[in-house]
């Protein structure tokens, strides 16, 4: 089957990538970012204390639609609600916030005595939370706060990454540093994926019979976890050392690995060759997350030490680049808000739970 890279253009005979934009709200390093399901919005995070929410208009431009301020640490990650009407954001061994997506209001705060919240994440049906605490354990929560259920001691490892099945079956979490617990909740039978080096991070596919893991060695493997765990790939080329750097699954068919590097470049493989098919430069700081827009194969963001996300793919004839939410970008407009010029920045004072 063919497979074909959409962030690459061939112009009598000369192959292209594009950068659509420069995204440049955020007031210090971006840690994370993910397109929501429906691939209308990108939610980015940072070291500046604030989550953006950035809307994808009809000509694949975004648009500053929310600025979320109020945590008082750095903001590790965000996750978008199985409808994309809410998000959550998550400070560094904090509080976890869930805001309104149309208002840009914060509806409630989740805090944990005495703990801080390390990592987030929604349940299937979109009415319960699960979060990552620093004693270790993941929690399971209503979204009034109360919990539903807690795994203790299931993990000594200091990632936090997890993800669930789409259908609510398997919770996929980090148990030590080189291994990867898959639980079922229904026969509480337990499954490992076993690495020789210390895993960084790791995502789920979209089918969820395939785990992206990234380790120190500057490899990243991918299992497949359909049955009994197996490595079926390998992935190399992209530098870390000291950071935590993040791949993703996408394009047609999720047929493309990408994953951020420490030497400024993001890096595309094909998954099922394992070939390095395309380096895209003009970071100038480590990228740490990657994300691609799930209903968009055109388009994939990236986060980096830089302060700024970059937005790459295939441009439309009438689209020029453009810097969004700098003082001045590099075609004369001065962009800090919204569609309209008009910011809007929300402090969050939701209700709390503890």
């Amino acid at each position: 089957m063919a497979c074909h890279f959409m962030l690459i253009i061939t112009v009598g005979g000369i192959r292209y990538h594009l950068e659509l934009q420069v995204l440049r709200a955020h007031g210090d390093e971006v840690w994370f970012l993910q397109f929501s399901n429906n691939g209308k919005y990108l939610a980015s995070s940072s070291n500046d204390k604030s989550a953006i929410i950035w809307k994808v208009d009809e000509d694949g431009e975004l648009l500053l639609k929310h600025r979320l301020t109020g945590h008082e640490k750095p903001v590790m990650m965000v996750a978008w609600s199985p409808d994309d009407s809410q998000l959550l954001t998550c400070g560094m061994e904090e509080a976890i916030r869930r805001w309104n997506i149309e208002s840009g209001e914060c509806i409630h705060v989740y805090e944990k005595p005495g703990l801080g919240l390390t990592s987030c994440g929604w349940f299937p049906d979109g009415k319960q939370i699960l979060c990552g605490l620093s004693d270790q354990s993941l929690c399971l929560w209503d979204l009034d706060g109360k919990e539903a259920d807690c795994w203790k001691g299931q993990r000594s490892s200091k990632t936090s990454d997890f993800a669930v099945t789409k259908d609510g079956k398997f919770i996929i979490i980090m148990n030590r540093d080189s291994t990867i617990l898959l639980f079922n909740r229904d026969t509480k039978q337990e499954r490992l994926i076993e690495e020789d080096n210390t895993i960084t991070s790791f995502s789920l596919s979209d089918d969820g019979d395939f785990l992206l893991v990234n380790l120190i060695s500057e490899k990243i493997h991918l299992w497949n976890i359909r049955n009994d765990p197996s490595r079926v790939k390998q992935y190399i080329g992209h530098k870390r050392s000291r950071f935590v750097i993040r791949s993703c699954f996408g394009g047609s068919d999720q047929a493309f690995i990408a994953s951020g590097s420490e030497d400024s470049k993001v890096y595309i493989w094909h998954r099922a060759t394992e070939g390095v098919i395309e380096t895209l430069s003009g970071h100038s700081g480590a990228v740490n997350c990657v994300s691609w827009n799930p209903t968009n194969p055109h388009m994939l963001a990236s986060a980096s030490d830089d302060h700024t996300i970059r937005i790459w793919g295939v441009k439309k004839a009438s689209t020029k680049r453009k810097d969004i939410g700098s003082s001045s970008s590099s075609n004369g407009t001065h962009m800090n808000g919204s569609a309209n010029g008009n910011g809007f920045v929300h402090q969050c004072n939701g209700s709390r739970s503890k």
